[in-house]
């Protein structure tokens, strides 16, 4: 979180599902949407194998997300939509995090 706060990165939104996370992100225009992704998915990857020595083991030498993404900026659709959509993806509430300050 620390690391995203000195890039000026603000994950409102996120959902957990099986097989794939949603983030609604906030990010300086300087930043590339690649390199937006790449910075998070190495940090949160960095961050689980610390905590979770089991996973460090797993993926020893490999990657921990797929090397896939995608991105689209909220431009014509609200923000309101947005998270609505990322809601609507998962029928445990418990898996919908939000960032609060």
């Amino acid at each position: 979180m620390q690391g995203c706060v000195a890039r000026g990165i603000t994950i409102i939104q996120g959902n957990i599902t099986r097989n794939h996370v949603h983030l609604l992100v906030s990010c300086p225009p300087s930043i590339a949407p690649s390199k937006l992704v790449q910075y998070l998915k190495g940090r949160s990857s960095k961050i689980l194998q610390e905590e979770f020595s089991m996973l460090k083991r797993k993926y020893w030498g490999q990657h921990l997300w797929s090397p896939g993404y995608f991105c689209r900026s909220v431009g014509t659709v609200t923000q309101e939509i947005i998270k609505a959509y990322m809601e609507d993806q998962t029928d445990d509430i418990e898996k919908t995090f939000k960032i609060t300050k």
